[in-house]
This record gives C-alpha cells, sequence and structure tokens, in this order.
C-alpha cells in the first residue's frame, strides 16, 4: 500500500509537470502568433486605440489615487524614521528612490492586474463562451490579430506609462505631507531628490521593470481569457488565475530584475 501511494504522487507529479509544460507550450505559440501573425494595420490601429482607452486611460483613477495616498503615507513613515537620526531633510530622497525603483513598477502591475488583467480576460472568455471567436474564423478574420493582439500592445504600451504617473504622483503627494504638513524645507527636499536620483540607474530600470511586467501580466491576461473553459465556471476560475499568476510572477521577477539592477554582482 505504501509503495502504491507512492508510485501515485510520483504519477501526479508527472502529470502535473507535463500539463505545465503543455500550458507554456501553448501560451508561446499563442503568443508567437498573435504578435506575428498578419492583419490589417489599419483597422489594427483603430482597434488599439479603442484598447489603450479601455486598458489605460480606464486604469488611470485607481493608479492616480494609489500612488497619491502611497507616497503620502512613505513620507510620513521616512519623517518620522529619519527625524530620529536628525536627517528627516532626506525625506525626498528616499520617497524618490523608493517609487522609482521599487513601488512605481511592482504597485502598478498588481493593480493593473487586478483591474486591466481581469477585465480582458473576461472579456475574452465571454466572447469564447458565447462563440464570437468561433464566428470570426468562420468568415475568415485570425481572432488573435484582431481581438487578441490589440489587447496585447495595449497593455505593453499603457503599463509603463502609468507606473511613470504612479511615481510622479506619489512624489508629488510626498512633498505635500513632508513640506506643507511636516515643515521639511522644500529645498532641501527637491535639492536632495535630484541629488540622488540617476537618470540609468533609477528612472530606466524602473521602466524596464515596468516593460517586463506588462509583457507577463498581459500575455497572462489575454491567454487565460483565451484558453479558458467556455462557460460561467471556466471564465471566473480563468480571471481569479490571472490575478494570482501574474502578482506571483511580478513579484518573482521584481526580485530577480532587483538582484541583477542593483545586486552589485
Amino acid at each position: 500500500m505504501r509503495n502504491k501511494s507512492l508510485m501515485d504522487r510520483v504519477r501526479l507529479l508527472g502529470r502535473s509537470a507535463i500539463d505545465i509544460v503543455a500550458v507554456l507550450g501553448r501560451s508561446g505559440l499563442f503568443l508567437v502568433h498573435a504578435l506575428l501573425g498578419r492583419g490589417g494595420a489599419g483597422s489594427s490601429f483603430q482597434l488599439l486605440v479603442k484598447q489603450l482607452y479601455s486598458v489605460g486611460v480606464m486604469s488611470l483613477v485607481i493608479i492616480v489615487v494609489s500612488g497619491m495616498f502611497i507616497g503620502m503615507v512613505l513620507a510620513l513613515q521616512g519623517f518620522s524614521i529619519l527625524a530620529k537620526y536628525g536627517s528627516e531633510q532626506a525625506v525626498g530622497q528616499m520617497v524618490a528612490l523608493t517609487l522609482l525603483r521599487e513601488l512605481g513598477p511592482v504597485v502598478t502591475a498588481l493593480l493593473f492586474a487586478g483591474r486591466a488583467g481581469s477585465a480582458l480576460t473576461a472579456e475574452i472568455g465571454n466572447m469564447k463562451s458565447t462563440e464570437q471567436l468561433s464566428s470570426l474564423e468562420m468568415i475568415g478574420v485570425d481572432p488573435l490579430k484582431y481581438i487578441v493582439a490589440p489587447r496585447l500592445w495595449a497593455g505593453f504600451i499603457s503599463l509603463p506609462i502609468l507606473a511613470m504617473i504612479f511615481s510622479v504622483v506619489g512624489i508629488w503627494g510626498a512633498s505635500w505631507v513632508a513640506i506643507d504638513w511636516l515643515g521639511v524645507y522644500d529645498g532641501s527636499f527637491w535639492s536632495n531628490m535630484q541629488n540622488s536620483v540617476s537618470f540609468t540607474n533609477d528612472v530606466l530600470n524602473g521602466v524596464i521593470k515596468s516593460v517586463v511586467f506588462a509583457f507577463v501580466v498581459t500575455w497572462i491576461a489575454v491567454f487565460q481569457g483565451y484558453d479558458c473553459d467556455p462557460t460561467s465556471e471556466g471564465i471566473s476560475r480563468a480571471t481569479t488565475k490571472t490575478v494570482v499568476y501574474a502578482s506571483l510572477v511580478v513579484l518573482g521577477l521584481d526580485f530577480i530584475l532587483t538582484a541583477l539592477m542593483f545586486g552589485d554582482f
């Protein structure tokens, strides 16, 4: 009985590994076909603009509000800690580096996965369940180019821009709290920030992070919608998977990218 139980576990582990490899293979072919397949340039551009509004502009509110409050909290927490060492004038430096290097790209990606990623999965999954994708294929239209590709490119473009907006709004919120509320000298706040922030090491690396996160989050979202079971329960599971998988991948990639960029290896 013990040997049989052990063999069942090994068999289950092997089956899980095969399923993971199969999903990765399908998702890779899906991505290549969606990005490199041929389609009409004019119609694709119009669809891209529409998706940029749906994915990017409609996410602005949660990005701006979250960025402002996170920046304000960082200023409060940073001031209370730095004041113990007489370095409260460095709060601007701390906030800027934290937002540009870390919180801007990561929090934006997590919010994007929860708001836009889940919406993309549900939208494509609903199209699949109502046989809209099959109808496009019947009239000779590639659904990957017409439905998936504009959403992929919209996500790739939107998330890095939203991450920069998040960081800028966060810095503004922190300056309001630090200067107008806590009494930090505005010259010290901005000069310390300017002297410590490097475009190459801080701003550019943050943009690179957000581009990588945009690629992964959008890929997961559209693939989960396209690959889901065409039922209401299947769409619900796919939407949950999008948020969970995208969040875990973003956090894992953040550690890897941070180690490569700032680990001094």
